[in-house]
Order: C-alpha cells, then structure tokens, then sequence
C-alpha cells in the first residue's frame, strides 16, 4: 500500500509547475514599457539619451550678438542764438539762422567728399550747380552725406578724402551763393550718389529739423534709416526741371 501512494505524488505536482512557468518567466523579463510597445531589446536612458549640459553659476553663458557701434552726432553751428525751420522751400532742407562767422562744424566723424571756396553763383546764370556758393560736404562714418553752404569761408586744411571728427570746425556761417545778404548756413542730409555732379541731392533729400532738434538737445537721433529708406524707393535720380531757389 505504500508504494503506490508514493507513487501518485509526482503526477499531482505536474499541473502546478506547468501554471508556475509563465509567471516564472515573467518575472525574469524587463519591465520597461518600451520593450513591450516594440519588442526592442531594451537600452538604458544612459545609452540613448542626450547629455545634459553642465547649469550653474559656472556655466559660461552664450555670447550676445554685437551690437553695431553708433555714431556721434553735434548740431552743426556753434552757437547758442540760431533758428531754423522745420520746412524747406522746393526740397527739404533746413536753412539755420546765424551770424557770420559762427563755426561750421562736423555733425559726425567721417570724410570730406566736396569742397568750393570759390563762389560761383551768378543770379544771371544757371540755378542750382552754384547756388550753395562756399559749400563742404562730409560722408559720415555712418553712411550719410551732410552738406553745409553759404559759408563765408571754408577751414585751411578742410579738403576731399580728408578725416574729420564730430565737432571739428569745417568753415564759418556766411551769405555766398544766393543767400540773399542774409547770414545763414543751408543744411542739408542726403545719401552719396553721383560725386560732385549730384548738387541736387547733395542740397538734401529728407527733413532735418527733427534731427537738429535732437542734437541740439545733446541727443543723437541717427537719420542713416531714413537716408537708406529714401535711397531705395528713389535711387539717384536726375536733375530736376527747375532747379529751385534755395542752395
């Protein structure tokens, strides 16, 4: 009787092996849902993910873009009793009211483009090439044309391709050309186009006034946009019909 009750034993534990094996090898799989999504062999985050980059007061920050540098910008008469106005008859300009002989100077650093000490003007003659008389005329380290006439004298030293500083003197205020007797310096902002043969743009193609308002403030309100702006939609066009009055 003995041995046949020993020998059921083996047989009843068969069943409970075979449900034992799925969950025995279960638990020897990984665990990670990625493995189970696709079947992947499964790889540490250390293996696929970015490195981080080191934070924390040591950290070198990224380098700011370079800012271009500005220019320095003066009123263009040195003097404290003048006027002007912020219209133009013909073409803008400002025409700045002062006494003869106040200086002249450089509105930014750059070089002089233009020079007449000699003047030219004849009422009888043709208008516009010589209406300015003495005149000088500086390209601005800032892309723009400044031009001053009606200058009663022009500084020794004072020539084309000649580097000029913000301030420097340039001629005194005057009434050559056809300034009418009356001691004044037009003034005038354009673009650099066509040399000494474009008096029509050199008189000035944009108002000045709010820009004189700002440096006479001792502010520096920059007029190179606006210059670019009006160079692109107008290019350098040619003489005018009529040349106007003013130089």
């Amino acid at each position: 009787m003995r041995s046949r009750s020993i020998g059921r034993r083996p047989r009843a534990s068969y069943p409970v092996l075979l449900l034992l094996l799925p969950a025995l090898a279960a638990g020897c799989a990984p665990t990670d849902p990625r493995r189970a999504a696709s079947g992947n062999v499964w790889e540490s985050p250390s293996a696929t993910a970015a490195p981080e980059q080191p934070t924390g007061p040591g950290t070198p920050s990224p380098s700011p873009s370079p800012t271009p540098p500005t220019s320095q910008h003066v009123f263009p008469v040195r003097a404290d009793n003048v006027a002007y106005h912020p219209t133009h008859s013909a073409y803008p300009g400002t025409d700045i009211f002062a006494n003869c002989g106040t200086p002249f100077v450089a509105v930014t650093d750059g070089r002089i483009l233009e020079v007449s000490r000699v003047d030219r003007f004849d009422k009888h003659g043709p208008l516009g090439p010589y209406n300015g008389g003495l005149s000088v005329s500086l390209l601005g380290d800032d892309g723009v044309r400044y031009y001053g006439s009606h200058l009663s004298v022009v500084a020794t030293g004072i020539d084309p391709d000649v580097r000029v500083h913000a301030g420097q003197p340039l001629g005194e205020v005057g009434r050559t050309g056809n300034a009418n007797n009356v001691c004044h310096l037009h003034f005038g902002i354009s673009p650099k186009c066509q040399g000494h043969d474009d008096w029509w743009i050199r008189r000035g193609v944009i108002w000045p006034a709010r820009y004189l308002d700002s440096w006479r403030k001792q502010g520096n309100r920059e007029p190179a946009a606006e210059v670019a702006a009006w160079q692109r939609e107008n290019g350098c066009p040619k003489a005018p019909a009529k040349a106007g009055s003013a130089g």
